[in-house]
C-alpha cells in the first residue's frame, strides 16, 4: 500500500543505564538534577506529604550550592566524568558487539531513559536488553531504573521485546574483571598498601529490613574479590544522607580510624560503581584523602572503577552476550 508507514529492518538493541548527573557544575543545573533524583519514591521512601516540604523548603535551597562546588572539582573538558565514561563504554561496546545497536541513558538527567528507548524503537530495535549497571541489587538503583524502562514501554503502542540484565555481584566475569583491574592498578602504585578498603554506596538500614538484598550482595562481592586477590579486604559504606541509621561501618569513619591503628598506607576501591563519578572522585578521592591525611595517614590511593578499561569492557561484552543468547542467533 502506498500509504503504508515505512518499517525499518528489525534490530537488537542494548541500553546501558547509570544513575545520572547534572548537565553542568552549576547551582541551577544541580538543583534541577537533585529535584528529580530526590523526588523518586524508590530513593526517598517517605510519604510525599511529609517529604516535599523538606525537599523544597530546605534541601533544594541549601544543597545545590555545596554539590555544585563538589562537581566543579571533578568536571572535565568532556563534561561530567560519569557521562563521558558512559559514552566511551557505549562506543567500545559498539565495536565488540557490531550486530547490536548500543545506546546509553541516565535514570536522572540527560540522556534520559524514555528518549533513548523511543529513539531505539524508531530505528527498528524490536528486541532490547536494558542493562542497569549496578552489580548489587537495590530498589533505589536497579528497581527504579527498571521502573523507568517499564513506564516508557507502557506508553508505547508497538512495544519491543524486553530483557533486563540481572545483578551480577557474584558473577565470575565481574569478580575476575575487578581482580585483574585492581592487580594492574596495584602494580602501578609507588607504595604497598597496608589495607585495601572497598567502599560501597550506603543505604539506610531500613532498606535491609524491608527486604533489599543489597547489603548481602556487597558483602559477597567483597568476600569473592578478596579471595580472587589473595588478600584481606575491609568493607565500608559511604554517602550517608539525613538522620536515619545507615549501613555501617561508614567509609569516612574507617579512614579516620586507620592511622590510630598504625595503618598509614591505604588503597580504596569502589567496586559497586561501574564508572567513576562524584561519589568516587570527590567524596573518596578528595574528601576521603583529606580525612585520612588529617588523621595522620601517609599514603593514599583511590583506585579507578572498571570504567571503559579493557577488563571492564570485556566483562560487559561477556555479560551482554550471555543475556542476548538466542536473540542474536535467530537474527
Amino acid at each position: 500500500m502506498s500509504d503504508h508507514p515505512s518499517i525499518p529492518e528489525p534490530k537488537i538493541g542494548m541500553l546501558l543505564i547509570n544513575l545520572g548527573t547534572p548537565d553542568a557544575p552549576e547551582e541551577r543545573a544541580v538543583r534541577r538534577y537533585l529535584a528529580e533524583f530526590l523526588s523518586d519514591r524508590r530513593v526517598v521512601e517517605i510519604h510525599p506529604i511529609a517529604w516535599k516540604p523538606i525537599l523544597h523548603g530546605i534541601i533544594l535551597r541549601t544543597r545545590p550550592k555545596k554539590s555544585a562546588e563538589a562537581y566543579n572539582q571533578i568536571w572535565t573538558n568532556e563534561g561530567s566524568p560519569l557521562r563521558a565514561i558512559a559514552h566511551r563504554q557505549a562506543e567500545a561496546l559498539r565495536h565488540g558487539l557490531a550486530d547490536v545497536s548500543v545506546h546509553y541513558a541516565m535514570r536522572y538527567g540527560h540522556p534520559g531513559i524514555a528518549a533513548a528507548l523511543e529513539r531505539m524503537a524508531d530505528e527498528g530495535c524490536t528486541r532490547i536488553l536494558t542493562a542497569p549497571l549496578y552489580p548489587q541489587y537495590c530498589a533505589a538503583t536497579t528497581a527504579t531504573a527498571n521502573d523507568a524502562v517499564f513506564g516508557t514501554l507502557a506508553r508505547m503502542r508497538w512495544q519491543p521485546a524486553l530483557r533486563t540484565l540481572p545483578p551480577y555481584y557474584d558473577d565470575p566475569f565481574y569478580i575476575d574483571a575487578l581482580a585483574a583491574n585492581l592487580k594492574r592498578q596495584f602494580a602501578s602504585l609507588d607504595f604497598e598498601p597496608e589495607r585495601l578498603l572497598l567502599s560501597f554506596h550506603g543505604m539506610p538500614v531500613r532498606t535491609l529490613e524491608l527486604g533489599d538484598p543489597y547489603h548481602c550482595h556487597c558483602r559477597k562481592t567483597a568476600r569473592l574479590l578478596g579471595e580472587a586477590l589473595g588478600r584481606e579486604v575491609d568493607v565500608a559504606f559511604q554517602s550517608r544522607f539525613g538522620r536515619a541509621k545507615w549501613l555501617e561501618p561508614a567509609t569516612d569513619a574507617m579512614l579516620a580510624a586507620y592511622p590510630e591503628q598504625d595503618v598509614k598506607r591505604v588503597a580504596i576501591a569502589a567496586p559497586g560503581f561501574s564508572a567513576d563519578c562524584i561519589e568516587t572522585l570527590e567524596e573518596l578521592g578528595i574528601r576521603g584523602r583529606k580525612t585520612f591525611k588529617q588523621a595522620g595517614g601517609d599514603k593514599f590511593a583511590l583506585l579507578d572503577c572498571l570504567n571503559d578499561s579493557p577488563e571492564g569492557i570485556a566483562m560487559l561484552e561477556q555479560l551482554i552476550s550471555r543475556e542476548l543468547a538466542g536473540w542474536r542467533n535467530e537474527s
